[in-house]
């Protein structure tokens, strides 16, 4: 409004107040005949109705509740409902304007001017109810059919309604470099956006708007009638690059099921994530899927460790390979014959693992995950995130656990991580927003690979980027480069789902297209697109 009031309005129709005060020439009061409507019988005739009406409207709305609660039939539950108006609004002026009676029932306009503080103003609230003229049992007079409904229409027994602060402060979420990140130019980061006020929007300088709501007895919120104010919000910066954030929304355009996460892999801050569907659930941070054969660099790293794989060294790879009473083959059903660990991993040989369990330990894989790659640990991103989980498996679920599939869920936040360790040598939990806001303590992996470990799978990683399954999708990407690729198999889906998670430079990155097919032709290109956009 010009003179600088919030308007809030209720109701389906706004009625204007002219004037200082709700009663003027063409109230309902001055219609009447003077004195006192005389006791009678039957229903309260149209003048009482009027009469009465206006009386009570009058007195309430002249902070008189004693006297307006007298115009009621039930006198001691009208004077707490009107007595406390004022006071759980925090209305420091009103008006009550009178409708056209529609036989014992008069409508009527309520405005309040409410003052929540001192800074920021009045904010004028309307809404419309009704009440009910009746004549007293006992003493034959009209009076009002007291309901707590005649407060406000919404109103039952036991409630009442007051002006509340609206949770946290708002946020003005900006991208790393400053630029603005709204829901409205970037919906696929809609419901994180909203996470990220409820989480941090009391550490930011804003100031919480206002509404107008319904409490019951003990003061519990109800329901929210009007938001009287938005607040002013709060700078949060965030780790996102918004021209990524674009490059990624671009990546997963036009596959039905996919998602995709960008990091930086020297500091684990999160660049850009995108899901299709835009709005939907956020498979990128919170999917517990099978990461099929892009686990195994984990696996790798561990059989390098124990002395039961070197790159250079021959490494079987056949068709077959049966454990614990299952059978296990390769995609396509392919062998190396004589080939080195380093031919297996590139092409993603599944018997080159499997046929390693038997000298492993139930718990091997799980310590190896939890302790140099953070899979398990207790993430503080800054917004909800599944963390991975690689249960104790033995017998033939453990050998398929060293293949991404058994029990083993992850999500493309996580494979992204996993090929970042790689990357920077060590694990960096991935983050959102940065813990100096609010003093939270990032996931610590116990121990970090070697040198030796990590330059070997940094090179197992490049062969596969250069020669191997991931070549395709990598192909004519420069500087140093590594990735992976990864088919899940899902019981009942016709295709498997894809995977591909790589690294370029100082970015790491991982998608999923689900019942899409092979990794290298489904998600690659996905992940390709989003490291092509690196400034």
């Amino acid at each position: 409004m010009r003179d600088g009031r919030k308007a809030a309005v209720i109701g389906a129709v706004f009625i204007a107040v002219v004037g200082a005060a709700g009663f003027g020439a063409h109230t309902l009061v001055g219609g009447g005949r003077a004195g006192e409507p005389s006791a009678g019988t039957g229903p309260p005739s149209a003048e009482e109705v009027r009469e009465t009406a206006g009386r009570f409207l009058k007195a309430w709305q002249e902070g008189e509740a004693g006297e307006a609660a007298a115009l009621t039939d039930d006198e001691a539950a009208a004077t707490e409902a009107l007595a406390g108006f004022r006071k759980d609004l925090r209305a420091s002026d009103l008006r009550l304007e009178p409708g056209a009676a529609a036989g014992a029932d008069v409508p009527f306009t309520v405005t309040a001017e409410v003052e929540y503080d001192d800074e920021d103003g009045p904010a004028s609230w309307t809404y419309e109810s009704e009440l009910t003229v009746v004549r007293d049992e006992g003493s034959g007079e009209p009076v009002v059919d007291w309901e707590a409904s005649v407060v406000h229409p919404a109103l039952t027994g036991g409630q009442r309604l007051e002006t509340a602060e609206a949770g946290t402060p708002p946020i003005r979420a900006l991208d790393r470099d400053g630029a603005e990140l709204t829901a409205e130019e970037y919906p696929e980061l809609a419901a994180t956006l909203a996470d990220l006020r409820k989480r941090f929007g009391d550490r930011t300088g804003g100031k919480p708007g206002l509404q107008a709501r319904i409490v019951d007895a003990a003061g519990k919120g109800v329901k929210t009638l009007e938001q009287l104010d938005e607040g002013t919000p709060g700078e949060l910066r965030t780790t996102l690059d918004a021209r990524m954030q674009k490059a990624a929304v671009r990546a997963v355009a036009g596959r039905p099921k996919a998602s995709v996460v960008a990091l930086k892999a020297s500091t684990g801050e999160i660049l850009a994530f995108a899901n299709t569907p835009a709005q939907g659930f956020n498979t990128a941070f919170k999917g517990s899927l099978a990461p099929g054969s892009t686990m195994k660099i984990v696996t790798a790293s561990m059989l390098i460790e124990k002395g039961l794989a070197s790159s250079a060294k021959q490494h079987p790879c056949p068709k077959y390979f049966e454990y614990g009473g299952w059978p296990f083959h390769n995609l396509d059903k392919f062998e190396i014959n004589g080939g080195t660990f380093a031919q297996s991993f590139a092409a993603s040989c599944n018997t080159a693992f499997i046929s390693q369990a038997g000298k492993l330990s139930d718990d091997d894989l799980t310590e190896q995950a939890r302790d140099v790659f953070g899979i398990g640990l207790n993430w503080q991103v800054g917004t909800t995130t599944f963390d991975g989980s690689v249960p104790v498996q033995s017998d033939a679920p453990m050998a398929a656990s060293l293949i991404g599939q058994g029990g083993v869920r992850a999500n493309p936040l996580i494979m992204a991580s996993v090929s970042a360790t790689v990357k920077s040598g060590a694990f960096h939990q991935p983050y959102i927003v940065s813990p100096e806001v609010d003093g939270r303590s990032l996931a610590k992996a116990p121990r970090t690979l070697s040198p030796a470990v990590s330059r070997e799978l940094r090179s197992l990683m490049r062969l596969t980027a250069t020669s191997g399954s991931a070549a395709e999708a990598m192909a004519g990407a420069g500087g140093d480069i590594g990735a992976k690729t990864g088919s899940a198999e899902v019981e009942g889906q016709e295709k498997p789902n894809a995977w591909f998670t790589a690294y370029r430079g100082d970015v790491a990155a991982a998608a999923v297209v689900l019942s899409s097919g092979h990794g290298g032709e489904n998600a690659g290109p996905v992940v390709r697109q989003v490291l092509d956009s690196v400034g």
